[in-house]
This record gives C-alpha cells, structure tokens and sequence, in this order.
C-alpha cells in the first residue's frame, strides 16, 4: 500500500470533509487516513486504486485535487 497526500480546492466546512470523504469511500478502493480542512490537504492510503482514481472522483465531486509532491 502506498500513502499520498492531495491538495483539495473549493473544501472550506466540515460538510465539505464529509462529501469529500464519502465520495473516495464510495469507490470502494480507497482509505481515507486524514482529511484537513484548513490545510485544505487529504491523506489517503492506496490500496488497489492508483492516484488518479482519487483526482476524478474528486472532481466528478466538485473538489478539484492534485497530487501534492
């Protein structure tokens, strides 16, 4: 398993952390470690899901992400 940390825009509320974390949980391959509203940061654990999996959904979601090196 690996471990990645995205940047997540337009997440300003604890409404938004919960949308953001439902939206990953339902794809059914991603765990969801720490969400962060201030630092507008995710951190996930990859399971059988590459990176890119969590980007689309997010922004099919309405929270633009990108990898953050």
């Amino acid at each position: 398993m690996s471990e990645f940390t995205l940047r997540i825009d337009n997440m300003h509320c604890g409404s938004c952390v919960r949308r953001v974390s439902q939206a990953l949980a339902a794809t059914g391959r991603l765990q969801v470690k720490e969400v962060r509203v201030g630092a507008d940061r995710l951190s996930y654990t990859e399971n059988t899901a590459p990176v890119e999996l969590a980007v689309a959904t997010l922004a099919k979601a309405g929270y633009p992400a990108r990898l953050e090196e």
